[in-house]
């Protein structure tokens, strides 16, 4: 598995079974303070997160006045560990897609979900529709 830290303080992946894997809205209900960032936060120090919602965490920063580099540094003040989206993982998530296609879920979604399964651990998010879609994965929710 190639996995980074985001903050310096982790900057070795340990080698510890994780203990969840977040989705995009998990990581943004601890940066903006929302309900359920207490659940999250009690997860983080093993949590991972794919490259692929890290991103998507960045574009909604962005997109609601961020700079790109301000972020960055949002991210790694709460120091996540990263998984690379490797060609398994992609494979797995374009899989997922007609079994999650009538819940709407997205390629972000999905690359959660497919971490979370080869990692055999819950995936935490506050999207509720992902209850029940993924019949190998345990869902939980930070609200």
């Amino acid at each position: 598995m190639n996995s980074s830290r985001t903050a310096a303080a982790k900057s070795s992946a340990s080698k510890k079974m994780a203990s969840a894997v977040l989705d995009s809205s998990a990581i943004l209900a601890v940066l903006n303070a929302e309900p359920g960032a207490d659940v999250v936060e009690s997860m983080m120090d093993d949590a991972l997160i794919s490259t692929v919602n890290y991103a998507e965490v960045v574009a909604k920063l962005v997109e609601r006045g961020s700079t790109a580099l301000a972020a960055q540094t949002a991210l790694q003040s709460i120091a996540v560990t990263t998984v690379d989206f490797d060609i398994a993982l992609a494979q797995r998530t374009g899989g997922l897609r007609r079994e999650t296609m009538r819940r709407g879920l997205s390629l972000g979604d999905r690359a959660c979900l497919a971490l979370a399964e080869r990692e055999g651990v819950p995936a935490l998010t506050g999207d509720r529709s992902w209850i029940g879609v993924v019949s190998d994965v345990e869902i939980r929710l930070i609200r």
